[in-house]
């Protein structure tokens, strides 16, 4: 386990770097929650003109569920299990590159931001079934989550733990949105 997380560290000061005031500025906006704001109007009407308002009132609810669940798991994780963020980490504070001098909570042991994104874009996938949807829902998701380990808020395993919660919770919206869907329509 030591190995491991040795390695994590490792991992985490090759991905952050100083990309210079360009990059700091772009990963800053990739990294805000209401950056994309527009993204999840588009889903919406996307969802809309495939399914119809019932539909994507209830997905849209069903995504919000998505969201919390996957919140909630990283917060469990983060509270029962902490890890400091790299922000915190001592040993790292002359290795690391700060953006706005951000430095987060005191842990990250799972994304949330990982979570949530990997989460949104395994549920909208599943319901819009398009391949360039599904190849930009993955940029984002992958984009969103990188943007976490430039800014120095998580390392590559809490991107890694955060997205596999995010997955799994999704598939389990899916299934029981659909079974919701199947009863309303009987």
């Amino acid at each position: 386990m030591e190995q491991l997380l040795q390695w994590d560290k490792e991992l985490f000061l090759a991905l952050n770097f100083d990309g210079g005031a360009f990059l700091d500025e772009f990963f800053w906006i990739v990294t805000g929650k209401l950056t994309w704001v527009p993204l999840y109007v588009l889903i919406l009407l996307l969802m809309y003109r495939r399914y119809g308002w019932k539909h994507t009132l209830i997905a849209a609810i069903f995504i919000g569920l998505t969201v919390g669940a996957c919140d909630q798991i990283s917060n469990l994780f983060k509270h029962n299990l902490p890890k400091l963020r790299p922000t915190h980490t001592p040993e790292l504070a002359d290795l690391m590159h700060f953006v706005h001098g951000y430095r987060g909570g005191l842990y990250g042991t799972v994304s949330a931001h990982a979570a949530t994104t990997f989460g949104i874009a395994t549920f909208t996938i599943a319901m819009i079934r398009s391949r360039w949807f599904v190849w930009m829902m993955i940029a984002w998701a992958v984009l969103v989550s990188y943007s976490r380990i430039y800014v120095g808020a998580h390392y590559p395993l809490d991107i890694l733990s955060g997205a596999l919660v995010g997955v799994l919770v999704a598939i389990v919206a899916v299934k029981l949105f659909r079974l919701t869907m199947t009863k309303l329509e009987r």
